[in-house]
């Protein structure tokens, strides 16, 4: 059974002075194709809402839900921001530094200024606010927990609009990452415009 998110690291921070804490995650990293894309997402003090309960770490929820629970969010007004950086910054920098880059910009995004970040497994150097790296944060906590599902969602419909763009590949049902199917089209199609250069499978495709 899994591990229900938690308050505890919110609460522990509201008491020691902190009042406006974002949970930071990203979607993307491992995918072949397109950005990785960070959400920061503010949860009000004493949130009860009663769609917390639905609220998991994205991998855990179908995608359905994910969408319903993103809906909720937005009809709440929760607050929340989004960073993106494309394959070809990707291409340039590598994985592990455009993803504390798309982060930052989600954090940079938030319509308020936070005062605290919990982030899911990393930390920021790069941002000048306090803040902890969790380990599987993403299952820990409400705060990353929904912004994994404010990333996911947005990383998904915008992997499906370029589906339209790049059509062959099967984008809008794997969202980039290596599938079977999409090693298969890689295979017999080649890398598109939006395919990572620096990643394992597309660079022995170049190289054959």
């Amino acid at each position: 059974m899994t591990k229900s998110p938690s308050f505890d690291e919110e609460v522990k921070l509201r008491a020691m002075g902190f009042q406006v804490v974002a949970g930071v995650d990203e979607v993307g990293r491992g995918a072949l194709a397109g950005p990785v894309t960070a959400a920061a997402v503010v949860l009000p003090p004493g949130a009860h809402f009663p769609w917390l309960k639905l609220v998991r770490d994205s991998k855990q929820l179908s995608p359905k839900l994910r969408e319903k629970l993103f809906s909720l969010m937005q009809t709440a007004g929760i607050v929340f921001g989004l960073g993106s950086v494309p394959h070809s910054t990707i291409d340039e920098v590598g994985i592990a530094r455009a993803t504390r880059m798309a982060m930052a910009r989600a954090v940079a995004a938030l319509p308020l200024r936070p005062d605290f970040l919990l982030i899911d497994a990393l930390r920021l150097p790069e941002v000048n606010l306090p803040q902890k790296g969790i380990v599987k944060g993403d299952q820990l906590c409400f705060s990353i927990a929904c912004a994994s599902i404010v990333a996911k969602v947005s990383r998904d419909r915008e992997m499906t609009e370029l589906d339209r763009v790049y059509p062959g590949y099967g984008l809008a049902q794997h969202k980039g990452y290596g599938t079977m199917r999409h090693l298969h089209c890689l295979n017999r199609l080649g890398p598109c415009a939006i395919h990572r250069r620096s990643f394992a499978p597309v660079v022995q495709l170049r190289l054959a």
